[in-house]
């Protein structure tokens, strides 16, 4: 695939193709029509059969070539593939073009301090497990890093101290950022304000900018209520303090800390398939 990329990443190669596609022609007529030298004609000519785009035969005195159609189709299905990737329902794409639109507007609305003051956000989910449970993964560290970014993040510092008064620090990257090279992707420090075990907890996080100021406070209050089949859990975010440079962050809390809820539900879920396959194989063991 590389070869048949080099090949054709060349304009003056990509005229023989195109001409080449037309009908099969000689060495000649390929330079008369590409308005150059034979010579050079022949060199880019060799270059496409090497890469097995072209193909040669003599005929008496002339060469001539014909376009080979199987490499391009599978080259175009490839593509077709990246673009399918790029394109699919609800996928990083998607979600990055949501985040851009986001942004813009947040970014228009940043006039000056305090423009996102009062705003709210309200997030829902019904989760598998009872409170109990929701509750150490709401509080534990060690679980807490477990689901506390958006996609394609990974916690690389976290402090939780799960009483009031106690400290809150949330640092992570990129999650593809294995040596932590790349710069932050986001820092936010805070405290815990109300614990009640297994029903609410309610803590204040303020990002950090570059430079170390804060970019806003969202006092976040989550609530939790037993149900049949888990545990409900009803988030409510409050912007106080914002700044103008506090926009890029603004711009992301739906998104970024909804993908985070869905990460929890998942590894709720998964929890409990692991609780229940591992509980079936004592029960048939135990036969």
């Amino acid at each position: 695939m590389d070869a048949l990329l080099t090949a054709l990443a060349d304009p003056a190669r990509w005229r023989l193709v195109s001409l080449l596609a037309e009908r099969p022609r000689s060495v000649g007529v390929l330079a008369q029509l590409a308005e150059a030298r034979q010579p050079q004609t022949t060199k880019h000519l060799q270059t496409l059969e090497r890469a097995g785009i072209v193909s040669s035969q003599r005929t008496g005195q002339r060469r001539v070539y014909a376009l080979r159609s199987a490499p391009l189709r599978d080259l175009a299905a490839a593509l077709n593939r990246l673009a399918d990737t790029a394109d699919q329902d609800d996928g990083p794409r998607a979600t990055y073009d949501r985040y851009g639109l986001n942004l813009h507007a947040e970014r228009l609305a940043a006039e000056e301090s305090g423009w996102a003051d009062g705003r709210s956000f309200t997030f829902h989910r019904s989760l598998t497990g009872r409170p109990e449970l929701v509750w150490r993964h709401l509080t534990e560290a060690s679980l807490l890093a477990r689901w506390w970014t958006p996609d394609d993040l990974r916690v690389s510092e976290l402090v939780f101290e799960a009483r009031p008064g106690g400290r809150i620090v949330h640092e992570y990257r990129d999650a593809e950022d294995a040596d932590g090279s790349d710069l932050v992707a986001g820092r936010a420090e805070g405290v815990v304000g109300d614990v009640r075990t297994g029903e609410r907890l309610a803590y204040r996080l303020s990002p950090l900018l570059p430079d170390g100021s804060i970019a806003f406070t969202a006092h976040v209050e989550l609530g939790l209520r037993p149900t049949g089949t888990g545990t409900d859990l009803d988030a409510h975010w409050r912007i106080t303090d914002s700044t103008v440079d506090s926009a890029d962050f603004i711009a992301g809390i739906e998104i970024g800390f909804g993908q985070s809820l869905d990460k929890l539900a998942t590894t709720l879920a998964a929890e409990a398939h692991d609780t229940n396959g591992n509980s079936n194989a004592h029960t048939r063991s135990a036969k």
